[in-house]
């Protein structure tokens, strides 16, 4: 039986940065033999990140979110699935308010608030979570690396991939973007040169994560 594995789009860019990393690392995952169930969570219904119910820390809904909205399924299918591959841009220094909103509902489901036992996620899964930036990749490896901590406590082992620098719009020398504080001509090159390299990468990783 093949494994399932969640692939989740952060950004509301469909088949740019961040979309076209999350799917290369699926379709790598697929080529391990993996099927991918994806979602793109800017075409979700409406939704909101943790209300603080505390629903989740009653014994009856232990580990399971008791809120009712686009994030439903969602959840569902991440606790159903044998991997997750999840990827957001950086807005503003940080994942997109999406990203957000689901990060919040995935991790306070599973946090019991007890000393002895403070997770109560007995069926941990590999995760791949990626980050675009328009900044150096460098910028935000220590924000990057706290999601992964706590990915690692409350989800599953968890690696991180980073493009940064990346092309934000097809044409930087159009008139009314007036965007002087980029150097267009050296991101075009970049995502030429570089950004290829980062999907086989990303392919890579997909691919492994399907295989652990």
């Amino acid at each position: 039986m093949s494994k399932k594995i969640v692939a989740i789009n952060g950004s509301p860019r469909r088949g740019w940065n961040t979309d076209t990393i999350i799917t290369e690392a699926a379709k790598g995952a697929e080529s391990a033999g993996a099927t991918i169930e994806k979602f793109d969570l800017f075409k979700l219904e409406k939704y909101t990140g943790c209300i603080s119910c505390f629903g989740c820390k009653k014994e009856k809904f232990k580990g399971h979110c008791i809120c009712k909205d686009g994030l439903t399924p969602v959840l569902d299918a991440i606790r159903e699935s044998d991997g997750l591959i999840i990827g957001s841009p950086n807005y503003l220094g940080e994942m997109t308010a999406s990203f957000r909103a689901l990060y919040e509902r995935l991790i306070f489901q599973y946090l019991t608030y007890t000393m002895e036992d403070p997770c109560c996620n007995d069926r941990p899964i590999p995760v791949l979570l990626v980050m675009t930036s328009n900044a150096p990749d460098t910028m935000f490896m220590d924000m990057m690396q706290n999601y992964q901590q706590t990915l690692n406590r409350f989800v599953g082992p968890t690696k991180i991939f980073v493009s940064g620098d990346t092309l934000q719009i097809k044409d930087y020398s159009k008139t009314d973007w007036q965007w002087t504080l980029f150097d267009g001509e050296a991101k075009q090159k970049r995502h030429e040169e570089v950004f290829p390299e980062e999907c086989r990468k990303a392919f890579e990783m997909g691919a492994a994560l399907a295989a652990e």
